[in-house]
């Protein structure tokens, strides 16, 4: 913690106090060389020899007043006090496939890794923006609620791994009605950016799901990412990363995982959203942003942050009181001037 906000205006303080004390020396100089000529040598170190304290206290209150208004300036804080931030945000669901077709290396070094780079460069990017993130399967797991925090969704998408949950297979519906269900509370248009292989176990349940997002104005950017050719799913690998073992069927048959884009173009089409390949991480955040643009946003609260109090009211009350007996005491020195002036002549 740090007592003064703003503790540079000390220094100026010093500047200030430097040029004041200037300022009325020359006014000293002035006004002695002017009674000097009019009441000879020796009448003006007579005349203030009187009024010497109450110049004195005049001068204190003077610079007493000024150095409370810089420190006033300076910000002083103690305490704490939570204040509540708004604005305005468009609301994203990012649901990333996590089933062992994911560890597939026909990208390097495999599909999970890849969009997981460009997710981190994704919310990067989006500033006005509220995201949450689903991890799925043949189900879907809410990893990180809505929020604008940036750290934190970095954090949760770096954990992302394949096989995390405990349910195998892929289920497209499955994520598509937990986001709707988790925006559903917010107006307008949303958006659910939906990053899978799209080999789809359940495609039965897909309309059911489609009529959903539209139901709840969720719009569905579906991102593919392998290829057609397919490629074998690891299974076992040693500590250097070589494969010793590659995913094999109830039957002893070998996997091969490919990517299937008929369900997720059909998804995109179906909610007015929109279908993209995967090819590398910044050109898909870049055409995923570009499809962001014109969702609708709604005002919520941005969360809440400590801060300390700043306690301003008390140095600036003071420097208030200083100036006004400043400016209240050449009253009384003016009184004492005349009788002064009197007994000198």
């Amino acid at each position: 913690m740090e007592l003064f906000g703003k503790p540079i205006f000390f220094i100026y303080f010093l500047l200030a106090a430097g040029l004041t004390s200037a300022v009325l020396a020359l006014g000293k100089a002035r006004k002695n060389r002017i009674i000097s000529a009019l009441f000879g040598a020796g009448a003006y170190q007579k005349l203030t020899h009187a009024l010497r304290l109450n110049h004195t206290v005049n001068t204190c209150f003077l610079f007493a007043g000024l150095f409370f208004l810089f420190a006033a300036l300076a910000r002083p804080q103690w305490g704490t006090e939570i204040v509540q931030a708004q604005g305005q945000f468009a609301q994203t669901v990012i649901a990333v496939d996590v089933s062992a077709s994911m560890k597939a290396r026909d990208l390097t070094p495999d599909r999970l890794a890849n969009a997981k780079s460009m997710l981190s460069m994704l919310v990067s990017n989006l500033k006005e923006e509220r995201i949450g993130i689903i991890a799925f399967t043949s189900q879907a797991f809410i990893q990180c609620p809505v929020t604008t925090d940036e750290e934190a969704l970095k954090y949760f998408i770096s954990s992302l791994r394949a096989d995390m949950l405990p349910v195998p297979g892929t289920a497209l519906a499955k994520p598509v009605e937990l986001a709707a269900r988790m925006l559903a509370k917010y107006p307008g248009q949303k958006a659910l950016i939906l990053l899978t292989d799209g080999e789809d176990h359940e495609k039965e349940q897909l309309k059911a799901a489609i009529t959903a997002a539209q139901k709840n104005g969720l719009r569905v950017i579906t991102i593919g990412i392998g290829t057609q050719d397919g490629e074998l799913i690891p299974d076992k690998v040693d500590a250097t990363g070589k494969v010793l073992e590659y995913k094999k069927d109830k039957s002893g048959k070998t996997v091969v995982s490919k990517l299937d884009e008929n369900a997720l173009i059909e998804l995109a089409r179906a909610t007015s959203g929109a279908y993209i390949h995967y090819s590398t991480p910044a050109q898909v955040a870049a055409q995923v942003e570009k499809n962001l643009k014109d969702l609708d946003k709604s005002t919520v609260s941005a969360g809440g942050r400590a801060r300390y109090k700043d306690r301003y009211q008390i140095p600036l009350a003071l420097a208030i009181l200083c100036f006004t007996l400043w400016l209240a005491w050449p009253a009384r020195r003016q009184i004492g001037a005349v009788a002064a002036v009197k007994k000198v002549q």
